[in-house]
């Protein structure tokens, strides 16, 4: 099953599945930026299916403006990480249940990231873009530590510098999608998260985060326990759970 935002290219990637598959996908709706529609897509999956084998968690954004959700969170911690907690924790027991793999799409932009858990959204930090994404994904890794810790099959990875039109209002990305040989293709990056889907290094390495579908060596900012849970804690207030 495939979730997306918009419609119209929610469709397009529905068929493009089932011109290769020969099998239409079921999809949903939902719109990270708003944790109501992350409940109902919830709602719906367990609704919808006994057993949930294997969660991706791949919604990302990038922006350098300062733009906060009707929710009250900065939009990229949002929709990057709060999100993505929210509705793995409310498919927590299903996932459990069916002994999924969970994977969730970081970055190497996580070195950089400096969190701290009681200001999620940079409201008594410098405002930066690109400070606050790595932050985002620094999360994301966190995030895989602290469900790895509950005994889930849990990875996250750096699915490459890939041209797919993301983050297209920064001169980085404008640089590195015009100079030859600097990004790859998306199918590169879809490669290495049906890696972890598929192969026993998505079970054999729970915690981990994956470089070029290898377990890579990170800053302890990206696998301390204590720094995990203090963050998976300020998840839980900040969604409501």
């Amino acid at each position: 099953m495939l979730v997306g935002r918009t419609p119209a290219r929610l469709e397009a990637v529905a068929d493009r599945v089932a011109a290769v598959t020969g099998t239409a996908p079921a999809t949903f709706q939902a719109d990270f930026a708003v944790l109501a529609d992350v409940r109902k897509l919830a709602d719906e999956l367990l609704a919808r299916y006994e057993r949930i084998d294997v969660l991706v968690n791949n919604a990302g954004v990038m922006t350098t403006r300062r733009e906060r959700t009707a929710d009250g969170h900065e939009l990229m911690m949002q929709v990057n990480h709060l999100a993505p907690f929210l509705l793995t924790n409310l498919l927590l027991d299903r996932l459990k249940e069916s002994s999924a793999r969970i994977v969730t799409t970081s970055s190497r932009a996580a070195r950089t990231g400096r969190i701290d858990p009681a200001d999620l959204s940079r409201d008594r930090r410098r405002w930066s873009g690109w400070l606050q994404y790595g932050d985002t994904k620094q999360a994301g890794a966190l995030f895989t530590v602290g469900l790895a810790e509950r005994g889930l099959a849990a990875t996250s990875l750096h699915p490459g510098v890939l041209d797919t039109g993301f983050a297209p209002g920064t001169l980085f990305m404008k640089f590195l999608t015009v100079v030859p040989g600097m990004a790859e293709p998306p199918e590169a990056g879809a490669r290495r998260i049906v890696h972890l889907v598929t192969q026993p290094d998505g079970v054999d390495h729970p915690g981990r985060f994956f470089v070029k579908n290898a377990p890579a060596a990170v800053p302890r900012t990206m696998t301390d326990p204590a720094l995990a849970e203090a963050l998976w804690k300020a998840g839980q207030t900040a969604c409501h759970l």
